[in-house]
């Protein structure tokens, strides 16, 4: 540590307190702080742990403002050596770095208290790890690459600062233009939310999250629990937030390459230049793939490149200008495209051969570049390269004109999609809410007298004519349900829905059966009296053969709705122990956990966000109008889904929802069935006891019906009724 510090050059004074050496590597030593000549701005401790509560009081004595504590085994808990460490530090306000941590890097102001193995160049990327081997990874990468930081830090054990911490810091920060995350699990996910949602809307904010494979919901009663997985939420809390997640340290890098520019990509039309044809195709596959769109040729640059190249190219895009090409043909190709209104920026591939020089090649890009950027301010366009099996002075040339080299064609297509990624996300974070009407007219007293009375008969699912009641408060409509408690009642629910013209279900009515076809709860299709009889006389022996031990409360009877075109989806809430809520929806019925065609968002949700949740499905692309099948009704799933948001926002009682299946046709949608699981809130937050994100202030909306006109200072100034709405959460 010493030598990290002193050989980066920090230029203000340093001093090492030791009890015992009086001189260590040559640096005389204190026996204390309280000895010290100077107040130290920051300090580094890498003492055992048994001592670092002391050293944080007399810390706290000295009037020191910050530590970056290295040491490990402080424990954790009530009682542990950790607690004492913090409640020493917050007496006097002295913020932690750790402990457990690798250290923290400036290279500003040329400080290194840390143990990395290079001082990384000064630059503007932000890099903050839960992990000091990523930060260790991140600084030996960057010391063979133009690439600097403006800060890393390795936040360890985050008993004080935490991500959420160095988030504020580096979107405030004017040298940071982009942040690298890399979290395992976030210890307050509201803070850390509203933090990642201000950073991401001044700068892009990168996170990898380990621990992707993990199996979050296994114990899950609901369908919708099974579905929503750990790794799920975190992925669904990102996206809200702004943030661009990728999967590893390599998409780290490539991200961090684009990142790196000034300039971004406005769009996702990208040309192709290349002098080989094959990787110039697979650039255009993996574009496609990822979702980019390959630029079409305008008319001036095709000209462009004719005047230098005649017919000697492909003509289209992957611009391909053959295995000869040399510095001046590229520089005339690219001038072109740079030119050209019909792409938003250019990748730049070459594969080395014996008749062109490769450093005369990236010689003339730079060049190039450097002259558009001049041409065209803020709003050249992004330039990424990939000279396969290049040494590090074509690297070093190209990142003279700010030119990522990335290693691959596949690379550099990753690189340019993370920037598109980034557009999309800033445009998403400035899109205002549409209002919903319907959902502030939900009868929430008829509600919460149905969950007090479950909670207080201490029982944990309502029974399906409760919820029938729940999902009625919230106008979702649910096939009409009766309970039937002998074969007698059964029959006579049967012959009121056999005279509307329909065969009849009838599934079992258990406290102890939650996924009731399992067990042969369910019979479909009942056509007469008789039936229902041999129905009702059979579940009650399979259901008691496979589940002895059950209670049986009666039967339920539903009818059989006819709706050939409807899809099955499912909808419903789920409960995190990080975030809360969590809403999910995808493709219904009985398999929905090997189908596994869903997406996870956080509420609260609009209009904008539940369509935004709907189009992250397989079956999205089925709601809309196929060969002979009409499209589902417009805003109908969307709607059911803000409804279940505003449900969730209403009843933190509310552990787990599922409404599966959920048909949804050119009518609608309707519910066949559902569940609702309900608990004693756990307090997650401050406020609200459950949400993540504050919901929308639905408190402060109003109607009003202003007079139809006005005359003032003799302009008449007419006016329609109007309602105001909260800014997006």
């Amino acid at each position: 540590m010493l030598r990290n510090i002193r050989d980066a050059g920090f230029s203000g004074p340093i001093a090492i307190v030791n009890p015992v050496h009086r001189e260590i590597d040559g640096h005389p030593t204190c026996a204390s702080l309280d000895t010290l000549p100077f107040v130290p701005d920051i300090i580094v401790v890498t003492a055992p742990a048994s001592a670092v509560p002391d050293i944080m009081a007399a810390a706290v004595a000295k009037g020191v403002a910050g530590a970056v504590i290295l040491s490990t085994g402080l424990g954790h808990g009530e009682g542990s050596l950790s607690a004492a460490t913090i409640d020493a530090a917050s007496a006097g306000g002295l913020r932690l770095i750790g402990p457990n941590c690798f250290g923290l890097i400036a290279p500003g102001c040329r400080l290194n208290a840390s143990f990395a193995a290079h001082m990384p160049r000064q630059g503007g990327l932000a890099l903050i790890s839960q992990s000091g081997a990523i930060i260790a990874a991140m600084v030996d990468w960057a010391a063979e690459r133009p690439l600097g930081f403006s800060g890393l830090v390795s936040i360890g054990d985050q008993l004080d600062v935490d991500v959420a911490d160095c988030l504020d810091y580096f979107a405030a920060d004017p040298a940071t233009h982009a942040i690298l995350l890399y979290v395992e699990a976030i210890p307050d996910a509201r803070k850390f939310l509203s933090a990642a949602r201000a950073a991401a809307r001044v700068k892009p904010v990168v996170v990898v999250k380990a621990g992707r494979m993990a199996q979050g919901a296994k114990a899950a009663a609901t369908h919708t629990g099974a579905l929503a997985g750990a790794d799920e939420v975190y992925d669904a809390a990102f996206r809200r937030t702004g943030l661009l997640r990728v999967c590893d340290l390599r998409e780290l890098f490539d991200c961090a390459a684009i990142l790196a520019l000034k300039t971004q990509p406005q769009g996702r039309r990208l040309a192709v230049l290349t002098n080989g044809g094959g990787l110039g195709i697979l650039a255009i596959d993996r574009l496609v793939e990822l979702g980019g769109i390959s630029a079409n040729l305008g008319t001036s640059s095709c000209t462009g490149i004719n005047e230098v190249l005649g017919n000697r190219w492909s003509g289209g895009n992957p611009v391909d200008i053959g295995g000869d090409a040399n510095g001046v043909h590229y520089g005339a190709a690219l001038a072109a495209l740079l030119d050209d209104g019909e792409n938003d920026a250019v990748v730049v591939l070459n594969v080395q051969t014996a008749v062109a020089d490769p450093d005369d090649i990236a010689k003339a890009v730079a060049e190039t570049v450097n002259a558009h950027r001049q041409g065209q301010g803020r709003s050249a366009k992004p330039v990424l390269a990939a000279f396969v099996g290049a040494g590090s002075g074509v690297t070093a040339r190209l990142g003279s004109a700010s030119v990522p080299n990335l290693p691959t064609e596949d690379d550099a297509i990753r690189a340019f999609m993370y920037g598109v990624h980034h557009h999309d996300a800033m445009q998403a974070l400035m899109t205002s809410p549409p209002g919903v009407a319907e959902v502030a007219q939900a009868d929430r007293e008829a509600v919460q007298r149905i969950l007090d009375n479950a909670i207080r008969e201490g029982r944990a699912w309502l029974d399906p004519i409760e919820l029938a009641a729940v999902l009625d408060a919230y106008a979702i409509p649910m096939v009409p349900t009766r309970k039937a408690v002998s074969v007698e009642q059964a029959i006579a629910h049967a012959e009121e829905f056999f005279q509307q013209g329909h065969a009849v279900a009838m599934k079992i009515l258990s406290p102890d059966i939650v996924h009731k076809s399992d067990v042969g709860g369910v019979v479909l299709q009942l056509r007469d009296a008789g039936a229902v009889r041999r129905a009702y006389d059979g579940m009650i022996e399979r259901v008691m053969a496979k589940h002895p031990d059950c209670r049986v409360a009666g039967m339920i009877i539903q009818p059989m709705i006819g709706r050939p075109a409807a899809r099955e989806l499912i909808l419903g809430l789920a409960d995190d122990p990080t975030f809360g809520p969590v809403i999910v929806f995808g493709e219904g019925g009985t398999a929905v956990e090997i189908i596994n065609d869903k997406a996870l968002a956080l509420p609260p949700l609009d209009m904008t966000l539940a369509d935004d949740l709907v189009k992250r499905t397989r079956i999205a692309r089925r709601l809309a109008g196929y060969r002979n099948v009409s499209a589902v009704k417009p805003g109908a799933v969307q709607l059911t889904l803000v409804k279940l948001s505003q449900m969730a926002i209403d009843f933190p009682e509310i552990s787990e929802l599922d409404i599966n299946p959920l048909l949804a046709d050119e009518q609608g949608v309707l519910a066949l069935d559902a569940r609702l699981r309900i608990a004693r809130p756990k307090k997650l937050f401050a406020g609200h006891t459950r949400l993540a994100i504050r919901p929308y202030p639905t408190a402060w909306q109003r109607d009003a019906t202003p007079v139809q006109s006005v005359c003032i200072r003799g302009f008449s100034v007419r006016s329609r009724s109007f309602r105001m709405h909260s800014s997006h959460a």
